[in-house]
């Protein structure tokens, strides 16, 4: 694993997140991040038939 984080770099990043987003922003930010996994794990178990007509759809659209 090329990134061995120990608690004190874990606790820098979270002040540092902490200092740029406020602490009333951060249930926001991860409910955001949350429903953004989410979506991409469903999108990856999309039948590639489905993603397929998906993007025909966006082109038609445009």
């Amino acid at each position: 694993m090329p990134f061995r984080l120990g608690w004190g770099e874990l606790l820098i990043i979270l002040l540092v997140v902490l200092m740029l987003f406020g602490a009333n922003r951060l249930p926001e930010l991860a409910r955001a991040i949350g429903r953004s996994v989410t979506e991409l794990k469903e999108g990856l178990k999309a039948k590639p038939a489905d993603t397929a007509a998906a993007m025909e759809e966006e082109r038609e659209k445009k």
